[in-house]
């Protein structure tokens, strides 16, 4: 049987278009053009992990952000500051991320337009505001939300804000997404439900463990499937 008369809040990135694989291949790039002797892929990739979750804190995230990460990798692994050759490498290798076309998740327009006729829709995306709207102008899906926040940091605070602003009654919404650090724990600890699409190329900071006894999670295996739901 399918609910109506839902408030659905919808995640963007890898939940409505594809956005880590591509940081996903930049960093492959990366591994395989610096050619450190001493450390490996993996080893380099873990300091990358720890240098991300710090600037994520602290300038939080986007594609500005990910390119600061990766000159601050390459000089703590060489121990010196990034040449000017070496930050327009890193500028070439990442040039997909900021000049790209958005490339929706199979099935996500059609569903959208579907469930629009039934519910109310709103988006919640965190990141740089300009690159997020630049994003969401280049998917052509604005128009099936009625409300779309950008926010910094998507924590429980950042959802009892958006129950307040927009007078949600957190029983009959729902928060649909990849990530269960950004999407499903908060919005459960604001009272609301939610819907887990997991995808292959979650970040993997994005990534922590949900309760598999949690009756109000609603975990599918792809967008389209949440037409057999609502």
């Amino acid at each position: 049987m399918r609910l109506t008369g839902q408030v659905l809040i919808f995640d963007a990135d890898d939940t409505l278009w594809e956005n880590n694989v591509l940081f996903e291949r930049v960093i492959a790039d990366f591994l395989d053009w610096l050619e450190h002797p001493t450390f490996d892929r993996v080893e380099i990739r873990a300091i990358l992990d720890d240098i991300e979750a710090a600037n994520a804190v602290s300038h939080g995230y986007g594609s500005k952000v990910f390119l600061r990460s990766l000159a601050e990798c390459l000089e703590r692994l060489h121990g010196r500051p990034a040449t000017a050759r070496e930050r327009r490498r890193i500028d070439e290798l990442a040039v997909t991320l900021i000049e790209r076309r958005v490339e929706l998740v199979p099935g996500v327009a059609e569903t959208l337009t579907d469930l629009g006729a039934r519910h109310e829709l709103l988006l919640l995306t965190k990141g740089d505001q300009d690159e997020q709207q630049r994003k969401l102008d280049a998917s052509q899906l604005a128009h099936h939300f009625s409300g779309i926040h950008i926010v910094p940091e998507k924590g429980v605070d950042a959802y009892l804000r958006l129950v307040q602003r927009r007078d949600l009654t957190p029983m009959t919404t729902w928060m649909i997404g990849n990530s269960p650090k950004s999407d499903i724990l908060p919005a459960r600890q604001a009272g609301m439900n939610a819907v887990f699409i997991p995808h292959d190329h979650t970040w993997v900071l994005e990534q922590s463990e949900l309760d598999p006894g949690d009756e109000r999670v609603l975990r599918l295996g792809a967008f389209p499937e949440l037409l057999d739901h609502f």
